[in-house]
């Protein structure tokens, strides 16, 4: 038998005393304050002599860079520099003469079980899809150039190699209904697309020298089509004809044009691919386009236009018209 003392001692041993718990806050204080020290008010200042050392000191380019230090870094913000603007780099127009009569049972039929239509079209209402309202605009804003998108050549396409130029039905200011296949076979036109204020300006860069040097001319037509797809803002125009008559001259009434006529499947083939420039083109006697400009015209290319339209005049006419004068060196594109 063990005596009741010994028992009394080894319960008091085998029992271990309770340890008193930290509270919770106190101990992730303690243990972020274990691993992360707060640094003293001391280390925080950094000495007068150690900053201008630091000043001093050049930054040397990384260990990857070919670039010397005194070279000029260029960061992302200061944006890629700008390519040069390429040439109009193809003939613009549709493959078939234009007809201002309009299309048969049989024209339409054919279209309608055209195979190579369908996908056209459906390639375009994909592009649509995937496109932004606003990016025609972003193209004309951010997308460098003003958004022009080449440079007129100096010289016309071969008429072997051009394209025609599609028939757009639409009325003038007069009231009458038109198509610019009547307006301009025989004729020289000069033909303009113009959707906004600004395509209006750009219309102006590109047309000053040739209107002010054969607007008189009979054979020679100035066609502009005020091309509104938009119902709503084609409604506008038609509401405000009145101011637009007291803008244009009286002699440009009968081709001046507003058109509502959709040309979703015409813009590629005439280039005609950002609304918010305005597009000219030189269009001969058989309507095909011999020449093209978009946006805001350099200098030259106003003069380029001139010279290449008194060109066509002059093979219209079978006859010499006195030559306009440019300045040296502006101009002399060629066929």
């Amino acid at each position: 038998m063990i005596p009741r003392t010994a028992a009394r001692i080894q319960v008091t041993r085998l029992t271990p005393k309770p340890i008193p718990l930290a509270r919770p806050g106190y101990a992730r204080q303690l243990s972020a304050s274990a691993l992360f020290p707060r640094p003293s008010q001391k280390s925080l200042q950094t000495s007068p002599s150690f900053a201008r050392s630091l000043a001093s000191k050049p930054s040397s380019p990384p260990s990857g860079s070919s670039k010397s230090p005194s070279e000029p870094v260029v960061s992302e913000e200061d944006g890629p520099s700008l390519a040069p603007l390429p040439i109009l780099p193809r003939a613009l127009g549709v493959p078939k003469p234009p007809t201002a009569a309009p299309r048969s049972w049989q024209e339409k039929k054919e279209e309608l079980l055209d195979r190579d239509k369908h996908l056209e079209k459906r390639k375009l209402l994909i592009k649509q899809a995937t496109s932004g309202y606003f990016e025609d605009f972003h193209k004309t804003m951010h997308g460098g150039h003003g958004g022009k998108m080449w440079l007129a050549p100096k010289v016309m396409i071969r008429e072997d190699k051009a394209l025609y130029f599609p028939d757009v039905e639409g009325k003038n200011l007069l009231g009458d209904q038109v198509h610019t296949t009547t307006l301009c076979k025989g004729n020289i036109s000069v033909i303009a697309f113009l959707s906004t204020q600004a395509a209006e300006e750009h219309i102006k860069s590109f047309t000053k020298f040739v209107l002010a040097a054969y607007t008189s001319d009979p054979k020679f037509k100035f066609v502009q089509i005020n091309l509104q797809e938009n119902l709503l803002k084609s409604a506008i125009v038609s509401l405000s004809k009145s101011s637009i008559k007291r803008t244009i001259p009286k002699e440009f009434h009968e081709t001046y044009i507003h058109s509502s006529q959709n040309m979703e499947m015409l813009r590629k083939p005439l280039g005609f691919e950002n609304k918010h420039l305005g597009f000219v083109y030189l269009v001969d006697e058989n309507l095909k386009v011999r020449w093209a400009g978009c946006g805001y015209a350099k200098e030259e290319e106003g003069y380029y236009l001139m010279e290449l339209t008194n060109k066509l005049l002059q093979r219209l006419q079978g006859e010499a018209n006195p030559q306009k004068e440019v300045p040296k060196g502006k101009g002399e594109g060629t066929e």
